[in-house]
């Protein structure tokens, strides 16, 4: 093999460094350039030029560059503080966040018919009623939760607040038709929360996600007002298929309902009727009447082990 390196199939890090360390020492040789120098895997000898052209033949997707998350990121913990932190300057930010996003759009529109850079205009007119709107979030979680000691204390501490916020700020841009900055922002919020909420979700006022940890929202899933749900909670679809798309495919949760946490509501057909409660681990794949109580019950045996 000469003065090669043999990683059959897969990188085995262990045996690598072992054999660059004897050959190495033998051979009066150092550095890691020396090690990523000679490749030979699953048989065949690739120099380093052969193995730098070989990834880079497979970069093929010419706008997919991870410097678009990062800046979608950014400016959405830019646009949160901009709208609720009491130090940051509404003008002088606003002025930052519009050249942000053209530079976000820059990056997202590579697809000639995708509206971008005028979709700022639009959007900052809607500010002033989504803030409206996750304000009352705010307080419907306030009001609701014993644990909650003020107002201020959702804003700063609560992940399902975060997660319901950015949602809306999400889904203007989705109404809008911009592409994939959407989705970053509540994917953003995912990251930070473990809570997926989709941001072509319909979601009315005053909703409430306590501890939030596991809750999915899928796409068209359509919530109406006063619901409160708790952690692990799924509205998600029957099955996953492309032809799908464009097509309701998750759950319409009426005014009033609350739904306990793990339970699972399927089906873009299924309807959760104004003021029921659907228990802890529920699963349902099909619509339940208003003011209905849905509970899940397991057969659960207790044996006293002294006996």
């Amino acid at each position: 093999m000469g003065n090669k390196v043999l990683i059959p199939g897969f990188f085995n890090l262990s045996f690598i460094v072992k054999k660059f360390c004897t050959k190495t020492k033998k051979e009066g040789r150092t550095g890691l350039g020396y090690l990523f120098s000679k490749f030979e895997v699953q048989g065949n000898y690739m120099d380093q030029k052969t193995v730098i052209k070989r990834i880079t033949d497979q970069k093929q997707l010419p706008n997919l560059r991870f410097r678009i998350k990062e800046k979608a990121e950014a400016f959405t913990q830019h646009l949160f503080y901009t709208l609720f932190d009491r130090d940051t300057p509404v003008e002088e930010n606003l002025q930052k966040l519009a050249f942000d996003f053209e530079e976000l759009g820059n990056l997202v529109c590579w697809e000639p018919h995708k509206p971008c850079l005028e979709v700022w205009d639009n959007y900052c007119q809607k500010l002033p009623h989504l803030l409206e709107k996750i304000n009352l979030d705010a307080v419907a979680i306030a009001n609701n939760d014993p644990a909650a000691n003020s107002v201020e204390e959702v804003y700063l501490s609560y992940p399902g607040f975060f997660a319901i916020a950015v949602y809306r700020l999400s889904h203007e841009f989705y109404k809008l038709g911009l592409p994939l900055v959407p989705r970053l922002m509540t994917e953003y919020a995912h990251k930070l929360t473990g809570t997926d909420i989709n941001p072509g979700a319909q979601i009315g006022d005053s909703f409430f996600i306590d501890h939030a940890t596991g809750v999915v929202i899928g796409e068209t899933t359509v919530i109406k007002n006063n619901v409160k749900i708790y952690q692990g909670v799924t509205l998600g679809a029957l099955y996953v298929e492309r032809g799908l798309r464009n097509k309701k495919r998750h759950p319409t949760i009426e005014d009033d309902v609350t739904i306990y946490a793990n339970a699972t509501i399927l089906g873009g057909e299924t309807i959760i009727g104004a003021g029921s409660i659907i228990g802890g681990n529920a699963w349902l794949t099909s619509s339940v009447p208003a003011n209905s109580f849905v509970t899940h019950a397991p057969n659960i045996n207790i044996k006293n082990l002294n006996k």
